[in-house]
């Protein structure tokens, strides 16, 4: 099929790295002048490392495999130590830090450049018989047989779609990456929950991912000298996160506030339209789950179109909502726990403490294999594991 992708994110390149592995005709078009990731560091976790390594995206060395998260109140009391060694065990693969922009890198290796069109400003889609159009500013056009909207927050096919925008939770992120501070453990990430606010420190190789989350409204007005607001919140809270503040200017807080905002999931869509990772389903950072779940839509949709192929007379906007239908219910769960408050005081985290860390990791596990389509994942891998045997032969 001749399938046109909007958006050059990693939503974007996974799925387009997915179907042209299957064989199809794949064209991303993308607004700014370059493909290059904004932000700072992800979190991969086993259900969206499978994906990558469906993909062929080698990872070894990219980031920090990390072994334990360990959560905690502010006061320095310790909620849980979630072992990520025994997730890893558990699904199959490690979970990493990554710096976003090297998350890109490895997706683009291998990657044809001729399949992305830059300075590509789409506009608008049309819904026609035999598939779709996509309008650009300059007055041009491309038509396909299917588009997929990969176009993050602010996503024009979702509007094209009909579904409802995203919604601001009442919270935000400051944060960014900055060089590990000595004596920090670079395979333990922590999160330090407050009252009004909290925080995080996870390592990503020689780097490390800080982010310090606080209350946001749009009426929001940034403070002259934002460095001074988070050592007046969050100093005193763990020493390493007083070393990364004494760390940080002004100048690493640029571009932050990241209001956090949380998408309805959409109904099934109409037509050769649909719709992957942000555009479909922005869901606050807490859980670090947003680019596994666009991993997995790359995951289920391949395969609902794989399914297409085979088909004698195959139905592709069927295929598009069984898709849809999928990823749904998943997707949602993910988001509404995504989605709880995190803050709150000391008297109401303690509790927490007297689960064993055991359990905690379990229930972490078993609700990251309850999300992340386990049985369609493993038939994927047996499948592309006995087409390497036969192109070996």
């Amino acid at each position: 099929m001749r399938i046109l992708v909007i958006g050059a994110g990693v939503g974007g390149i996974s799925i387009a790295r997915g179907l042209l592995r299957d064989g199809h005709d794949v064209t991303v078009f993308e607004r700014r002048p370059d493909v290059q990731a904004g932000g700072g560091a992800v979190t991969i976790w086993s259900n969206g490392a499978t994906v990558l390594r469906q993909l062929g995206v080698d990872m070894d060395g990219a980031g920090q495999a990390l072994s334990t998260v360990r959560v905690m109140t502010s006061a320095g009391h310790g909620l849980a130590t979630l072992d990520l060694s025994a997730i890893a065990n558990r699904m199959g693969e490690q979970v990493r830090q990554v710096p976003r922009r090297i998350l890109l890198e490895r997706l683009l290796e291998g990657f044809p450049a001729e399949c992305i069109l830059c300075n590509a400003h789409a506009v608008g889609v049309v819904r026609e018989c035999d598939g779709a159009r996509i309008e650009f500013a300059d007055g041009s056009h491309a038509d396909g047989d299917l588009v997929i909207g990969a176009d993050g927050l602010h996503s024009m096919v979702r509007g094209v779609v009909g579904a409802d925008r995203a919604v601001p939770t009442g919270w935000c992120s400051w944060q960014g990456l900055t060089a590990l501070p000595d004596g920090i453990d670079r395979h333990v990430a922590f999160v330090v929950i407050g009252e009004h606010g909290n925080l995080g420190l996870w390592p990503a190789g020689s780097e490390v991912q800080w982010w310090f989350d606080l209350p946001w409204s749009p009426d929001f007005v940034r403070p002259e000298r934002p460095i001074d607001m988070l050592r007046s919140n969050f100093t005193g809270w763990t020493e390493p996160t007083d070393r990364v503040l004494a760390m940080l200017t002004d100048d690493d807080l640029a571009h932050s506030p990241y209001p956090h905002f949380r998408h309805p999931i959409p109904p099934s869509g109409h037509g050769a339209l649909t719709l992957v990772g942000d555009a479909a389903h922005t869901m606050p950072p807490t859980l670090a789950q947003g680019t596994n779940q666009a991993l997995l839509d790359t995951m289920v949709l391949c395969k609902a179109l794989s399914d297409v192929r085979r088909e004698a007379h195959g139905d592709l906007t069927g295929a598009l909502r069984r898709y849809e239908k999928t990823r749904r219910r998943r997707a949602a769960a993910v988001s509404r726990v995504a989605s709880l408050q995190v803050s709150h005081g000391e008297a109401v985290l303690r509790p927490a403490a007297m689960l064993s860390d055991r359990f905690m990791t379990w229930a972490l596990s078993t609700f990251l294999r309850s999300v992340s389509h386990r049985r369609m994942a493993d038939d994927i891998n047996r499948d592309l594991a006995a087409s390497t045997t036969c192109r070996q032969r």
